[in-house]
């Protein structure tokens, strides 16, 4: 009886709440369902936006998943993974974010029955690899390119891609509009990779029409000195010198001490300092430059210096901008005035300063190097222009993975719905339960067209029964059918435009996958107390602080510490 009584382990600390087994992972995804459905009813073009009121008293409106999966603080561990995957959506594609939240929500929810009947995670976990490698390679086969089109019609082309994407988005009214500025924007940087050479300027007023697109660089204003009214505000091919050195008289930072013998001495040096900033503005003016941008301050005796000799200046130019119109104009940015050549000098068609709203804008436009593209937005209110900026990067990502990766699929729910046919039935041919698992992975795909309709305020069951009855067609040719928002029945959504880049949905379903296998994966979650020892040495530090200012205030400046 002694040798059956086995000591008492004790692994892990007093108060360690651990949860393992069926239940634990049932939790986890019954979790993730909820975090799927705060966001699945601002899919598409008619879904709704979410009003985010933050700790801060900041309030922000936007349906786009990455935005609100961020906003929304998620404490919960397992259902980080799904906030964790649209960000990485975001960053990689720009689009798809709230589809590839559902599908792993989706992914999931079919998951849970075949976990509560007692199959082991890891046979799911094998089926949803499979069926994911099987969906992208049919991807692949349905992709369209448009490589080998002239600039016109691939214009026209990635026009259709970006409207596609902004049609789900607060400026969906306005998506021909906004698409060729987008597609015009990032045709002007070309093939680098940098999205800060796009900058996206903010005007609250006016209407979304008075947007527009500098081809060049737009920036705001900058603090400006007297004489700045006297400085000519348009030129026509100027040269434009960049810096990054102060036109000011300044003190001297360090403590100095000049011993005079004589007083008349004491002018001699005052004449110095004058004689260095002169001889720096000699400098600018001899170099040719019709304009002078400096990312510190141009004093008001440089500005009435250079407004004298019809020379345009503006100082405290921010960082991005100034590079964006080195980027443009091909000028180099100077940290000293000596020896300027004109190699180090850019250049640009048509300067001015130019009224927007209640703003003044410097505008470069007709730069040489174009490699930049700066659009101002206008528009009601401050929320209103806020999520029309994060379209706008949706849209110009979708652009730039577009002429990247020059595939396009059929979008509105068509490909998922494809898909979704040509696993039912590949899992025919496989025996075993792994047909079943393969068969609910094909299920959890019509969550995108199902709730696209749902939305839209239609019959969901309708619309998916007339697109499995057209996409089972023996001839192929109701692969590109998708769902008509517009009428609440289906058509073919390649022949009207609708068009997703395909690395998209690649990334979305390998993404929303490895999201669903991970949290099937997980058998125990083990949740740590906070340590008492940490939390008393915490106390104990905060009352430190608070004595701290008693215990020292007697002692003056200068006496010694004991």
């Amino acid at each position: 009886m002694t040798t059956m009584l086995q000591p008492q382990i004790i692994l892990l600390k007093e108060g360690t709440d651990t949860s393992q087994g069926k239940a634990q992972l049932v939790s986890n995804i019954n979790a993730c369902t909820v975090v799927a459905d705060a966001v699945r009813t601002t899919l598409g073009p008619r879904g709704m936006d979410k009003l985010i009121h933050d700790d801060k008293g900041n309030t922000t409106i936007s349906n786009d998943g990455a935005t609100i999966m961020k906003l929304l603080d998620i404490v919960h561990p397992a259902s980080k993974v799904l906030v964790d995957i649209a960000k990485s959506q975001d960053s990689e594609v720009g689009d798809g974010t709230t589809t590839v939240v559902l599908l792993a929500g989706e992914f999931l929810k079919e998951a849970k029955p075949f976990i509560e009947d007692g199959v082991h995670p890891q046979n799911l976990i094998r089926s949803y690899r499979t069926a994911s490698y099987l969906a992208i390679n049919r991807i692949k086969e349905l992709a369209v390119s448009i490589e080998g089109k002239s600039l016109e019609e691939k214009k026209g082309l990635l026009a259709k891609c970006a409207a596609t994407t902004l049609s789900s988005k607060l400026i969906g009214g306005e998506k021909e509009f906004f698409a060729s500025m987008v597609v015009d924007a990032v045709i002007a940087i070309g093939n680098d990779d940098r999205l800060n050479l796009i900058g996206i300027k903010k005007v609250p007023g006016g209407n979304m029409r008075d947007s527009f697109l500098v081809n060049g660089v737009a920036f705001k204003k900058t603090f400006s000195y007297a004489g700045f009214e006297q400085q000519p505000k348009k030129f026509l091919s100027p040269k434009i010198l960049l810096l990054n050195i102060e036109l000011e008289l300044k003190s001297e930072k360090e403590n100095a001490e000049i011993r005079l013998s004589d007083p008349l001495q004491y002018q001699s040096i005052v004449d110095a300092e004058w004689n260095i900033i002169y001889d720096k503005l000699d400098k600018c003016v001899q170099s040719g430059a019709k304009i002078v941008l400096s990312r510190l301050a141009i004093g008001d005796l440089a500005t009435q210096y250079f407004a004298d000799r019809d020379i345009f200046c503006a100082g405290r130019v921010t960082e991005e901008d100034l590079q964006r119109v080195a980027a443009a104009t091909g000028g180099t940015v100077q940290t000293t005035v000596n020896n300027i050549v004109d190699e180090v000098l850019g250049s640009c068609e048509v300067f001015e300063e130019k009224q927007v709203g209640n703003e003044r804008f410097n505008i470069f436009s007709g730069c040489p190097s174009a490699l930049t593209a700066t659009i101002v937005l206008r528009g009601g209110a401050d929320q209103f222009i806020e999520e029309a900026e994060r379209s706008l990067h949706d849209a110009i990502m979708i652009v730039r993975r577009a002429l990247k990766n020059s595939t396009v699929v059929a979008g509105g729910g068509a490909i998922d719905m494809e898909i979704s046919r040509y696993l039912r039935q590949h899992a025919r041919t496989i025996a075993g339960k792994s047909q079943l698992f393969i068969n609910s992975y094909a299920k959890a795909l019509e969550v995108i067209p199902r709730q696209l309709s749902d939305n839209a305020g239609f019959d969901a069951t309708d619309v998916l029964n007339k697109l499995r009855q057209k996409h089972a067609l023996p001839s192929g040719e109701g692969a590109l059918y998708g769902v008509d928002i517009n009428t609440g029945g289906i058509l073919d959504s390649f022949a009207n435009f609708v068009w997703e880049p395909s690395v998209v949905k690649i990334n979305a379903i390998n993404a929303a996958t490895e999201a669903a296998c991970l949290i099937l994966s997980v058998d125990e979650t083990v949740k740590n107390p906070k340590s008492e020892s940490a939390q008393g040495e915490a106390a104990a530090s905060a009352m430190g602080r608070g004595r701290g200012g008693a215990a020292f205030r007697g002692r003056g400046r200068g006496m010694r510490r004991r």
